[in-house]
């Protein structure tokens, strides 16, 4: 899991979904996960009240669900060659490793060994970044996204899908 806070609350199953606070009272996270016997005992995570979190909930709130954009690929980070470094101004980029046939990364060429350095301008390091990208608010909407490919930049246009929920 990536992202969370880890506490020592005592925390049980049945807690998910109750609030983290902090010793002032201000909610920092929902608690979402326990560690069993042999792992850790005694250790919770939470997820962290962000700008995220608080997207999430006024979905729920306003639609009664959070949707997710789907692009349809998988990658890791990695260092960007220095020319590309140098035009983009940024150290690293996601290298897409695959995508996935009919997925909205095919539909906008998207290609094994692409470095993705950008979506709409937000940059994007590693996988994280584009997870934290690809919020409901992207689907279906036309998204730029900027391309290292062999010595040069790009810019392709994708339409994330909504993801699935299975």
């Amino acid at each position: 899991m990536e992202n969370v806070i880890q506490t020592d609350a005592a925390l049980h199953p049945g807690n998910s979904g109750g609030a983290l606070a902090d010793s002032r009272g201000n909610v920092v996270g929902i608690n979402t996960a326990v560690v069993g016997p042999g792992a850790g005992q005694g250790l919770g995570l939470a997820v962290p009240v962000d700008s995220t979190t608080r997207g999430i909930i006024g979905a729920l709130l306003r639609d009664g669900r959070a949707g997710r954009a789907y692009l349809g690929v998988a990658g890791g980070a990695r260092p960007l060659p220095p020319r590309a470094a140098a035009a983009t101004g940024r150290r690293t980029g996601l290298e897409v490793l695959s995508v996935v046939a009919g997925s909205p990364a095919a539909d906008a060429g998207l290609r094994p060994e692409d470095l993705i350095v950008a979506l709409d301008g937000a940059g994007v390091g590693d996988v994280g970044d584009l997870q934290r990208l690809l919020d409901g608010e992207r689907i279906d909407r036309p998204v730029a996204l900027q391309v290292w490919r062999g010595g040069a930049e790009r810019i392709l246009q994708a339409r994330p899908s909504e993801l699935p929920d299975d």
